[in-house]
């Protein structure tokens, strides 16, 4: 482990992650945390929204596939943006 910390790749990654520069990798993570989020977000909505009708169980899953279908799109549209400006 102290061997991957150290690593100067991954010393860059993180610095790049804490001060905000919006690089590839960076990008990628925030992406990631993103669709996480997202998938989330949709689950409890589509709990909230269907849970009578279709049931607890299937309302999250369709949830959490339709969450992402907006969510991606504007995540990658705003990353372009901060790396423009």
């Amino acid at each position: 482990m102290n061997e991957f910390l150290t690593d100067p790749l991954v010393q860059a990654l993180w610095s790049d992650f804490v001060t905000g520069e919006v690089t590839i990798f960076t990008g990628l993570i925030w992406l990631g945390i993103a669709v996480l989020f997202s998938i989330a977000g949709g689950a409890i909505g589509g709990i909230l929204l269907a849970h009578k009708d279709l049931g607890y169980r299937l309302s999250a899953m369709i949830g959490g596939l339709f969450g992402p279908a907006a969510v991606i799109p504007a995540t990658i549209l705003g990353l372009i943006a901060l790396k423009i400006s």
